[in-house]
């Protein structure tokens, strides 16, 4: 009865074990689809066996890209997947058995900002996702000077801002851990 059980439990983790970890890696892709290409953003785009069409491009801050036999495209607001069918629509005409590839080479337009009585006030350009508090310690930490249950993010949402607020004091010890939210494009932090 225990090797039967045994056999079954060894049967299932191979059949299923791959399922799962497939599942992950599959979950895991998506983020990179699902990034949205921004102004100053520069995109690797190249098409197989055209020297011609092989080019780094950098969306200007209208979100516009140009390149060959395409002219210009609007990029600024799509994902990679979106602006490779695009692509591959408009140049299809031109190369027969297209084979396109648009990769992100360099992320410049996830910025942030932080300024007041922070020690290093500036425009941060982000690799990663990152909460306030990383932030908050790219910018060198607060001053002495700063009111720490008074830190302010501003986020554009759709029509207007959205304003949220951060207690320094409270995160840190742990409490109020909400508050440490995950930065966005644009976000501004205030330490008055």
């Amino acid at each position: 009865m225990k090797r039967t059980a045994c056999t079954v439990l060894v049967v299932f983790l191979i059949c299923f074990l791959p399922l799962l970890v497939f599942a992950d890696e599959k979950k895991a892709s998506s983020t990179v689809i699902d990034y949205v290409i921004g102004p100053g953003d520069v995109l690797d785009i190249s098409v197989w066996k055209e020297q011609a069409l092989t080019k780094l491009v950098t969306v200007l801050p209208d979100g516009k890209i140009s390149f060959p036999l395409v002219g210009a495209i609007t990029a600024g607001g799509k994902n990679l997947d979106q602006l490779t069918k695009e692509l591959e629509k408009k140049l299809s005409r031109f190369v027969p058995d297209l084979s396109l590839s648009v990769v992100v080479h360099q992320v410049n337009s996830h910025m942030v900002y932080v300024i007041g009585k922070v020690n290093k006030p500036g425009r941060f350009v982000l690799n990663s996702n990152i909460d306030v508090l990383q932030a908050l310690a790219m910018a060198g930490g607060l001053n002495p000077f700063a009111e720490q249950g008074n830190i302010k993010i501003f986020r554009e949402a759709g029509s207007g801002k959205k304003i949220f607020k951060f207690d320094y004091d409270d995160v840190a010890s742990g409490k109020k851990l909400e508050e440490n939210i995950k930065l966005k494009r644009g976000d501004i932090i205030v330490v008055p």
